[in-house]
């Protein structure tokens, strides 16, 4: 739902720089399909270098990324293919739990998801097989892998957050379609062993990234968002 045009605070231009912002923002949703065609590479360090403005804490800017493309992308794929036997090994704790509001909109993305690619609700086989396309990269011709700093722990992972969000919405300014995934992170030691990533690096999560296939049912459906209500208190006295 389109948000209250802002009030003139600076100018006029403080409500068009508004509306595209929330144009980007509404524009952009997990992609789940992806169409095979590679994009140029000058498109790509469009996106890297917009990305790189993230502010950080005390601008240390922790994230390092490698960006995939080509064989290359084939090549990993079937190396975290070949790891499934093995259980995860992420560099930072998955969330203890899922509980209340949390796990209903969990449940809520994950059944919408199911639902527009077919699997039925308790078939494990389909869901088991849905989450291995995780490690397709959901057929993106590139991926980027964000680490940071060992020794900058839980805050240099909240600034890759931020590095995340925000290559995320300059390449949805772009027609670029992304999808943010911490599976990938789910298989640390292999990227690890691949990249031959230094000991000092921990792997936050990765960004498949290109063109959408808008014809697929995966990309058929859209998450929905908490209001003002269920996240903020206002406090004026």
């Amino acid at each position: 739902m389109p948000l209250d045009a802002p009030s003139a605070v600076g100018g006029p231009d403080d409500a068009s720089s508004f509306a595209a912002l929330q144009t980007i923002l509404d524009q952009r949703y997990s992609c789940r399909a992806f169409r095979p065609q590679p994009l140029a590479h000058g498109t790509i360090a469009q996106i890297l270098q917009l990305a790189q403005r993230t502010a950080s804490w005390c601008n240390a800017q922790p994230w390092q990324v490698i960006v995939v493309s080509g064989e290359a992308t084939s090549r990993l794929s079937n190396a975290l293919l070949a790891a499934q036997h093995r259980p995860p090994a992420p560099d930072y704790p998955w969330p203890r739990e899922y509980h209340g509001a949390y796990q209903a909109r969990r449940r809520e993305c994950g059944l919408a998801l199911y639902d527009a690619v077919g699997v039925a609700k308790g078939d494990r086989e389909a869901s088991a097989r849905q989450a291995l396309e995780n490690f397709r990269f959901f057929g993106a011709p590139h991926v980027a892998i964000v680490t940071s700093d060992e020794a900058l722990g839980v805050y240099g992972a909240v600034d890759c957050g931020a590095y995340v969000s925000n290559f995320m919405l300059a390449a949805t300014s772009l027609g670029v379609a992304t999808v943010p995934q911490a599976a990938l992170a789910s298989r640390a030691d292999v990227l690890r062993a691949h990249f031959d990533l230094p000991d000092d690096r921990r792997v936050v999560c990765g960004i498949s990234f290109g063109l959408a296939d808008d014809a697929h049912p995966a990309n058929g459906f859209r998450t929905t968002r908490a209001g003002l209500e269920e996240v903020v208190t206002w406090v004026d006295d």
